[in-house]
């Protein structure tokens, strides 16, 4: 969905759709995400100038936009209602505050059928696309762990499962194998050590599923898209105070949080890197990961979560991988590309940091053990 800039009486508009009182004065795109169009929207009030998020949700991705945002709404409440109850939290910064429209909605259809939401703008605090250092990793975990236990009493019923089948690995490998046998591409020759890795891991892709159906696992609230430029850094103190992009929250398990974090966190390469020598995990990293993450959602971890948080980062990984891999047999259907080759070389990027990281589960148990999860 394109984030193009919209102008100051077309924002006026939809603003005045919602409970906002004042003139819009400014709009412009906002963030670095590729599913929404985000603006940064100033309105005067009075003397006033306050900034809010408005985001057009799109619809061809959350195909149920009533579901998605009861999700939001409900998860958003929990954690305020939470919050207020913890003394010296700013539960206006530290969870988002989703403004309804004048009819008492959560989000505004449009005359042409366009969704959009307003939340409040969260000032003195930035997200980084890619991470500065370990300390903004380990504050990113914490934040993404807080999330995490605060909901883990929220009442039934269950979240609506926006995206049927998310992190069904078993699923995923089917798709492959079907993409295999189909190549409808005609591009199963240009990658057979590629299809030969992928299906080796078979094992790997129900150790998640297999412990949710038995009920060794516990299924929970989960983000399902913890990458660190998801979470709000405070500019003066540096600590992770909200997480945001609420728009995968549905169940899970907490493995595929975790998991996710380090697949998007431990190495220092591109999504699409060429050069595999220079994909490989960075076990400072992983430490910092595990640090922030222990130290706000370790007490609501259970024995086996923790038992399988080494293999959640390469399980997830792995996912991905097979996504991309499945994708370019299909010729390009899904991802956005921008040569013939993109899909394929993100999947080897992916296979190489699972290798690197199966490599060092070893390391990642003594790490895991460090932080007093084991």
């Amino acid at each position: 969905m394109s984030n193009q800039r919209l102008s100051v009486d077309t924002m006026q508009a939809i603003a005045a759709m919602f409970k906002i009182d004042g003139d819009v004065t400014a709009c412009r795109p906002y963030g670095s995400g590729h599913i929404n169009a985000t603006h940064a929207v100033t309105m005067a009030e009075g003397e006033q100038q306050r900034r809010y998020i408005f985001q057009r949700i799109n619809e061809t991705i959350f195909k149920d936009v009533p579901a998605l945002m009861q999700n939001v709404c409900r998860v958003t409440e929990h954690i305020r209602l939470k919050l207020e109850e913890i003394p010296g939290s700013e539960p206006d910064r530290e969870t988002l505050t989703v403004i309804p429209t004048r009819a008492d909605e959560s989000y505004l259809e449009t005359e042409n059928g366009e969704f959009w939401r307003v939340y409040t703008f969260i000032e003195d605090a930035l997200t980084y696309d890619i991470p500065r250092s370990d300390r903004q990793i380990m504050e990113a975990a914490r934040a993404f762990g807080r999330f995490q236990a605060l909901l883990v009493d929220m009442p039934a019923p269950p979240l609506n499962e926006t995206i049927p089948d998310f992190h069904n690995t078993p699923q995923r490998f089917a798709t492959l194998e079907a993409a295999i046998a189909a190549d409808t591409a005609g591009r199963a020759g240009a990658c057979g050590a590629d299809i030969e890795f992928a299906l080796g891991q078979k094992a790997m892709t129900t150790i998640v599923t297999d412990g949710l159906a038995r009920g060794d696992l516990p299924a929970r609230v989960t983000h399902n898209d913890t990458k660190i430029n998801n979470v709000m850094l405070d500019n003066r103190t540096g600590a992770g105070i909200c997480v945001i992009d609420l728009d995968t929250v549905m169940p899970g398990s907490l493995l595929y949080d975790f998991g996710d974090q380090v697949r998007s966190t431990v190495g220092d390469f591109k999504e699409n890197e060429r050069e595999l020598g220079r994909v490989y995990a960075q076990m400072n990293r992983f430490e910092a990961l595990v640090t922030g993450y222990a130290a706000t959602a370790g007490e609501a971890m259970t024995a086996a979560e923790v038992d399988l948080l080494p293999q959640a980062g390469p399980l997830i990984t792995y996912e991905i991988g097979l996504r991309f891999l499945t994708d370019f047999l299909q010729g390009d259907i899904y991802f956005r590309t921008a040569h013939p080759t993109e899909n394929l070389d993100r999947a080897r990027t992916q296979f190489a940091l699972v290798q690197s990281l199966q490599q060092h589960e070893d390391e990642m148990r003594q790490i895991v053990k460090q932080a007093g999860l084991a």
